[in-house]
C-alpha cells in the first residue's frame, strides 16, 4: 500500500539549483558565451563539478529543515556514519559492478576492438581512488538521491516506478555536463546514459535494502561503481568511434537492475521514507 507522503519537489528544486548554478559558468565558458580562457576553465572545472555534485545533499538538508526544523541536519548526517552494512552489501556490489564492468571492458576485444587502457597510473592507487570516489567523486550525490529521495519515492510509488522516476531525474540533473568541454559525458549517448542511471537506481535501491536501509550503502555502491571504471574503462574518450564497451555496460547494468528488482519483494517503506 502506497503512502501519501508529498512528492519531494523541494528536494529536487534545491538540488538542481545548487548544481546548475555551479556548473552553468563552465557551460557558458565552454560554449564561448563567457570570455573565459581555456586555462582558467581547466582550473575551475574540477572543483566546480565536484562541489556541484553536493547539490543532492543541499536539497536534502533544505527539505529536512523545512519539514523538521533546526537540528534535523545533524541527526540526518549522523546516519551516514553507520558503516555496518553487513557483508552482503559490501561484497555483492563488487561482484555485480565488477562483473558488468569487466564484461563491457573485455568483451569488445573478442570482437576485434582494442581494449581500453586503464585510466589510473597504477593499480596500487586503486584504494585511494575508491575512497575519493565514495566521498568526492560521485558518491557524495547519495547524501540526497538514495539517502533522502529514494525512500520517499519508494514508499509512495513502489520500487519499480520510484527507481524509474529517480533514474530519469538523476540523468537530467547531469545535462550541463554534456556542454562542458573535457567531461566524459561529452562522449556519451544521453539515451544510453538514462538507461544506465535507471539500472544503477534499481541496483543501489536493492543494496540499500540488504544493508538494513543504511544510507552509507549508497555512497559505497556509487563510489565503487565509479572507481571500477578507472581500472576497466567502458567509454572511449574520442569522437566518432565505436562505443561498444559503453553500450554493453549500459545494457548489462539495466538488465541486472531489472532482474534484481523483479526478484525483490515489494515491501513498502515507512510513510516518512525512513528519514527520521
Amino acid at each position: 500500500m502506497k503512502n501519501k507522503a508529498n512528492f519531494p519537489i523541494r528536494f529536487f528544486l534545491i538540488t538542481f539549483i545548487w548544481s546548475w548554478i555551479l556548473w552553468t559558468p563552465l557551460v557558458l565558458g565552454s560554449l564561448n558565451i563567457l570570455p573565459v580562457s581555456d586555462n582558467l576553465l581547466s582550473i575551475l572545472k574540477f572543483p566546480a563539478i565536484m562541489l556541484g555534485a553536493f547539490g543532492p545533499l543541499a536539497g536534502a538538508l533544505a527539505a529536512l529543515r523545512k519539514e523538521k526544523g533546526k537540528g534535523s541536519s545533524g541527526k540526518y548526517l549522523r546516519r551516514f556514519l553507520d558503516f555496518n552494512l553487513g557483508w552482503r552489501a559490501y561484497v555483492f556490489p563488487i561482484i555485480i559492478f565488477g562483473g558488468s564492468t569487466f564484461i563491457a571492458w573485455f568483451f569488445p576485444e573478442i570482437l576485434g576492438e582494442n581494449r581500453l587502457a586503464m585510466l589510473l597510473p597504477s593499480g596500487w592507487v586503486y584504494i585511494p581512488c575508491l575512497i575519493f570516489m565514495i566521498f568526492l567523486g560521485g558518491g557524495q550525490e547519495e547524501f540526497g538521491w538514495r539517502g533522502y529521495a529514494l525512500p520517499i519515492l519508494e514508499g509512495k510509488f513502489g520500487i519499480w516506478f520510484a527507481n524509474i522516476i529517480l533514474g530519469v531525474i538523476w540523468s537530467f540533473w547531469h545535462i550541463p555536463l554534456w556542454f562542458i568541454s573535457g567531461t566524459s559525458q561529452t562522449y556519451m549517448n544521453f539515451g544510453g546514459f538514462i538507461l544506465l542511471m535507471t539500472g544503477y537506481s534499481f541496483i543501489f535501491s536493492w543494496i540499500r535494502k540488504i544493508s538494513g536501509n543504511r544510507p552509507f550503502s549508497g555512497l559505497y555502491a556509487h563510489g565503487l561503481a565509479n572507481s571500477l571504471i578507472s581500472i576497466m574503462p567502458t567509454l572511449n574518450l574520442q569522437k566518432d568511434v565505436s562505443q561498444a564497451p559503453f553500450w554493453i555496460w549500459v545494457t548489462s547494468t539495466l538488465v541486472i537492475g531489472m532482474l534484481i528488482t523483479a526478484l525483490r519483494k515489494n515491501e513498502p517503506l515507512n510513510p516518512r521514507g525512513q528519514n527520521e
